[in-house]
């Protein structure tokens, strides 16, 4: 599913204009982003986690030469799923 089709989909299913669904699409787009980029997480109960994990800095190689490269330390955003989403999922491959 693309965003033109996840945003038909919202419309439809809260009763909304596509414009209007798109615009709370974008807000919520926009405010999971201010809200990681602060180190901060936000709690879905039965939906899931969205949350930043630290990853340290490590050593790597360079694919072409071989030779070694520092990869510094970041922030990275994650998912963690919750229970009712998982469940739906496991569910629907059975």
């Amino acid at each position: 599913m693309n965003r033109v089709e996840l945003v038909s989909s919202i419309a439809g299913a809260a009763e909304l204009k596509k414009a209007d669904a798109d615009k709370m699409l974008s807000a919520f787009i926009e405010t999971v982003k201010a809200v990681l980029a602060r180190g901060e997480e936000i709690r879905l109960v039965g939906f899931g986690t969205f949350m930043t994990t630290h990853r340290s800095a490590t050593e790597g190689r360079n694919m072409r030469t071989g030779a070694p490269m520092k990869i510094p330390a970041r922030d990275l955003p994650k998912f963690r799923a919750g229970k009712q989403l998982k469940d739906a999922v496991a569910k629907r491959s059975k």
